[in-house]
């Protein structure tokens, strides 16, 4: 899915609160930047919802935290785009709410949850639930997968 977005002109957009926001980042990062130094590639059209603090706290401030993330898929998502939507509990409300925005504009929808997969896996089109409770374990596994995405993402699109 998220190859097929970025070969059509798409872009991946992720996002998460807390650990989960640094791995939306961190993910993002591996996207445009490269996975591995060692095999330099092109960029990769992502970016991480989670970066933008000055719209986070504007919009936060005059509206509430919920929609901090579904306002951006509104107003940046495209339906060539994929969403990750990172939540250990698959029970954050702005994550959710992303979620469903996405889904509703025809923008592809990946949940990265944990063992109890939660809300934001009824919103998605591909939902990626660790078999775990202990949220450490769930975010490690988050940042392997996501890993784990991001080469096999590169070696469709012939980065290898």
């Amino acid at each position: 899915m998220i190859a097929t977005a970025l070969q059509s002109g798409g872009k991946l957009m992720l996002c998460g609160n807390g650990g989960s926001a640094g791995d939306a980042q961190h993910l993002a990062a591996e996207f445009v930047a490269t996975l591995d130094h060692q095999r330099p590639r092109a960029g990769l059209a992502a970016i991480a919802l989670t970066t933008d603090t000055s719209f986070i706290t504007a919009y936060a401030n005059d509206f509430g935290f919920e929609g901090i993330f579904s306002r951006q898929v509104e107003t940046l998502g495209r339906t060539e785009d994929v969403l990750i939507g990172i939540s250990t509990s698959g029970n954050s409300k702005n994550i959710v709410g992303a979620m469903q925005v996405a889904r509703a504009a025809g923008i592809g929808t990946i949940a990265f949850s944990g063992e109890a997969g939660g809300e934001i896996c009824s919103h998605a089109d591909i939902a990626i639930c660790v078999p775990s409770r202990k949220t450490m374990h769930v975010q490690e596994a988050h940042i392997a997968l996501g890993h784990v995405i991001t080469l096999t993402v590169e070696q469709i699109l012939g980065h290898q």
